[in-house]
């Protein structure tokens, strides 16, 4: 018997016109949807005029929905896997069925569309080359310290998600581990109140405890190069260069990244080297 296809369907984050031709054609097509939340999926496929079999499958449930999902999709039904919002298995189910399924040489494709953390960071402002998802900081004091280690020792972008009621003690402590960093807080994403702020820590957090925090948030942090760059900066200005140099680089970029790291403008560096 020929096996069924996994399906992981990203779903509109907010605004309902943010849904692939793609996706609407695969629900149409599967036989089976397995939602983290069946009411709230409902409400969408009725928006689509789309009538399908629904089951749960959310992270309580996973263990015991994964094997009756795998079992489907051996029998030959295909399956199509959605959350509340966005990409299914980025901080949200779909991660253990896609293992199951790896195991089981069943079939998977992903269906592409929102992704919340995604869309933040292309409007942030911020380096987009290079960053970390860090999802939602373990609550427990020692785990949650470790995690702020590796974001110092990382240097890149770094992406969080944090709770409304959690907001202000996070950025507390991305103040204090951290230092006052520039960051960008975007909430509502394809909302009609799609809101981002932009700043240091120190201001966004006054910002924030004049209005306390509503909805839920990404928190963007701005990476920082905190070991060979400190060390970089010891150096004459000519040493520093010359380290660039050797890795390479144009003289164009090594100002650039001269001026970064000194956090001095990129013309006062030019006029050193004209």
């Amino acid at each position: 018997m020929e096996k069924g296809i996994l399906y992981l369907v990203a779903t509109p984050i907010g605004n309902l016109e943010d849904i692939t031709l793609r996706a609407i054609r695969i629900l149409k097509e599967v036989d089976l949807i397995a939602a983290e939340d069946t009411r709230q999926t409902l409400k969408l496929l009725n928006h689509l005029e789309i009538s399908k079999p629904l089951i749960s499958y959310h992270r309580h449930n996973e263990e015991v929905r994964k094997d009756i999902l795998i079992e489907k999709l051996l029998e030959g039904k295909n399956v199509a896997i959605v959350t509340d919002a966005g990409t299914p298995a980025i901080s949200d189910p779909g991660e253990e069925i896609v293992k199951e399924a790896i195991e089981n040489d069943i079939k998977i494709v992903p269906i592409p569309g929102a992704c919340a953390l995604i869309n933040a960071l292309i409007a942030s402002g911020l380096d987009t080359k290079e960053f970390s998802f860090y999802a939602f900081l373990p609550l427990n004091k020692k785990l949650r310290n470790n995690k702020f280690e590796e974001i110092k020792k990382d240097g890149k972008t770094a992406i969080i998600y944090e709770a409304p009621h959690k907001l202000i003690t996070t950025l507390e402590d991305i103040l204090k581990n951290l230092g006052d960093r520039k960051i960008v807080l975007a909430k509502e994403l394809t909302k009609i109140h799609e809101t981002f702020l932009r700043g240091k820590v120190s201001e966004i957090l006054e910002e924030l405890k004049k209005n306390m925090p509503k909805g839920e948030y990404i928190i963007l942090v701005q990476g920082e190069k905190l070991q060979e760059e400190n060390s970089l900066n010891n150096l004459s200005l000519q040493e520093h260069y010359n380290y660039y140099e050797n890795l390479g680089l144009e003289k164009k970029e090594i100002i650039k990244k001269i001026a970064k790291d000194r956090n001095v403008s990129k013309n006062e560096i030019y006029q050193k080297f004209i």
